[in-house]
């Protein structure tokens, strides 16, 4: 039997489980061949019902169904269903969604609120009171309810839930009356994304504690890791360095000084202070005068930062389209596109479009001269999953020249890497990353450039209307996972060169390629723009630790992913190897057209983690032998 062979066959008995392995509160799913991604977007009976796990802001957690199905039986009528918000805001923001989306399609949607209040008897519990806030409306308007959920990445997590679900275990008294809406009547709604379908299947995964760092070519030695632990040793020693949950307004600050680059140590022995009165500060290491910590503000996931910030901006400035700059993550355009007016796409987000970027901006400014041509420009730095990267020094000059924002998600750059603040008015992020890597929390960034010409008006109005919607349990463990992100980040930048560079080398663009030559491209910022990038990355500074292969052909972008002897699903920036065929996962309802800006059918994305460097070239020897064989077998046929 080969080792391809041999791979596939132990990966596939991991199929629909949580990534990484044995994670109550894992952000990933296991589709570890291309078959299982192709049946997870078509629906696929084998696919879904043995899911247990997905990313939180597709797949429901099984906590959050629980608990959502209480709440319909407790305040549901005529077979409602419902969405479950953290704030009063989020439900309105919700509720005003499904009003809209559906007004538009022709069927009003009758919505309600119920505010539902969780109250602990003992004073001394160890697990607080919780204030939930349940959007209800008719069963056949969920995929409208879950679009919210996805794009803003608002939702209540999974350690809400759970907090949720110990609380009515606790107290199975009936809660108090609500106040609820009148209901109208319901109409029809016509299909809608299958990433929008109202329901997941699966079965309870373990509650047992997250694997520390999932072998990236060994699953089942991960598995045997865990269990060869005595149980209480291993939550001790893994668990035991979180601060205790009554200190997550420490851990925030702490969050928010290691983002702001405030903090003079930041060293084991200074981790327990980082967010105390005691703990040093010194000017920011972001490459602008006067960044603190009372500029970064968090969120419950990247989208949400995303999300945010788009609002930030139609609040304090005049209305117009925004401007998506390049080819980003599917959420962030459909925000763009579905609150506001609209957006401008650049799809390619090279130099040479920024000519084409400025003839719209003066024909806009044209045909309205009393108010700016663009409300925000969006760029990602560098961009999933071409990683390109924009010449953010020329977009500010226009951004200044017309007075629209900027906003940039450095996400995978991380500022670690890059230095993108000083041309940017935002600066978002996704915490879920490489700033946790552990890949068991959600959480996201927004941070304003004190510098920016429209600073004073961004920062007024975020004192004023910010609302802290970051559940405590969650802060508590993405501080514990953030504290060693920048050794974390180095290491990771210096196995993914090496991968790239031994890739590349055997790829079709090298001086001269081997026989059979699978890859055809290795989408990596050291050789894609790369001068934009050369221009912000920080002395020191990596190319970050993921990148994109696009092959000669299907059958050999199928065969090197199948036999990539790594965890597989999606997510990025895990302390592990994690690979994903991104454009099925990302675009399968619309593979022409992410063709036609680049992003090709077969292309596959890569995050490279910890795993030792020898180890990691020789898991991509077996992938590479397994592609190029399957282009020598066309090539005969």
């Amino acid at each position: 039997m080969s080792t391809t062979t041999t791979v596939q066959q132990d990966q596939q008995e991991t199929l629909g489980m949580a990534v990484p392995p044995f994670t109550a509160h894992a952000i990933s799913v296991s589709l570890p061949t291309w078959r299982d991604n192709v049946g997870y977007e078509e629906g696929e009976k084998r696919v879904v019902n043995a899911m247990v796990n997905g990313y939180p802001r597709f797949f429901i957690h099984l906590s959050i169904q629980k608990l959502a199905g209480i709440c319909e039986q407790k305040f549901g009528v005529q077979e409602e269903k419902c969405l479950l918000c953290p704030t009063h805001r989020t439900a309105e923001q919700c509720r005003t969604f499904i009003i809209d989306r559906t007004t538009k399609d022709g069927s009003p949607a009758p919505v309600r609120l119920v505010q539902f209040a969780m109250l602990s008897d003992d004073e001394q519990s160890s697990t607080p009171s919780i204030e939930l806030h349940i959007v209800l409306f008719p069963g056949d308007f969920f995929p409208y309810a879950k679009q919210f959920w996805q794009h803003t990445g608002l939702g209540i997590s999974s350690r809400v839930a759970d907090r949720c679900l110990s609380l009515l275990h606790a107290d199975s008294s009936s809660p108090s009356s609500p106040v609820l809406s009148s209901p109208t009547v319901r109409a029809p709604v016509k299909p809608g994304n299958r990433h929008y379908a109202s329901k997941s299947y699966g079965r309870s995964p373990p509650a047992s504690p997250s694997v520390a760092q999932a072998s990236v070519l060994s699953i089942t030695d991960a598995s045997s890791e865990l269990f060869s632990k005595d149980h209480d040793n291993y939550l001790e020693e893994r668990y035991g360095r979180n601060m205790p949950l009554e200190s997550a307004a420490a851990a925030k600050r702490a969050m928010r000084r290691r983002i702001a680059g405030v903090l003079v140590r930041d060293a084991p022995n200074d981790w327990h202070t980082a967010g105390g009165n005691d703990a040093e500060l010194g000017p920011s290491t972001r490459g602008v005068e006067g960044v603190t910590e009372d500029d970064v503000f968090l969120y419950p996931t990247g989208m949400s930062a995303i999300w945010s910030a788009h609002q930030l901006a139609l609040a304090v400035r005049p209305t117009a389209k925004s401007i998506c700059f390049g080819f980003p993550y599917t959420d962030t355009l459909k925000i763009l596109e579905k609150w506001g007016p609209g957006c401008h796409f650049f799809g390619n987000g090279l130099d040479e479009d920024i000519d084409p970027l400025e003839a719209t901006l003066q024909r806009e400014l044209e045909a309205n001269p009393s108010s700016p041509p663009a409300l925000a420009l969006f760029t990602e730095f560098p961009s999933n999953p071409l990683l390109r990267c924009a010449d953010l020094a020329r977009l500010r000059r226009l951004a200044d020249k017309y007075d629209f924002l900027i906003v940039v998600d450095e996400t995978i750059g991380n500022f670690v890497n890059v230095e993108v603040l000083p041309y940017a008015d935002m600066v978002v992020s996704s915490l879920s990353k490489i700033f946790s890597g552990d890949a068991n929390v959600m959480g996201g960034s927004l941070v304003l450039n004190p510098q920016g010409r429209h600073y004073a008006a961004l920062k007024a109005h975020m004192d004023s209307a910010y609302e802290d919607a970051y559940f405590a349990e969650d802060a508590i463990y993405m501080e514990r996972n953030s504290r060693d992100f920048r050794r974390r980040v180095a290491a990771i930048d210096a196995n993914t060169l090496a991968v790239c560079e031994f890739l590349r080398a055997r790829s079709l663009v090298a001086p001269v390629p081997p026989p059979n030559a699978a890859v055809k491209f290795v989408h990596y910022p050291k050789w894609e723009s790369a001068a934009n990038y050369e221009r912000r990355r920080l002395p020191g500074g990596g190319y970050g630790g993921l990148f994109s292969l696009t092959f000669a052909s299907t059958a050999a972008s199928r065969a090197f992913f199948d036999a990539m002897p790594c965890l597989k699903g999606p997510s990025l920036g895990t302390n592990f190897t994690l690979a994903c065929p991104y454009t099925i996962l990302a675009h399968y309802l619309e593979l022409d057209w992410a063709a036609s800006w680049g992003v090709d059918e077969g292309l596959v994305r890569v995050s490279v983690g910890l795993e030792d460097r020898g180890r990691l070239l020789e898991g991509m020897e077996v992938a590479l032998k397994a592609a190029e064989a399957a282009v020598e077998q066309e090539a005969q046929s």
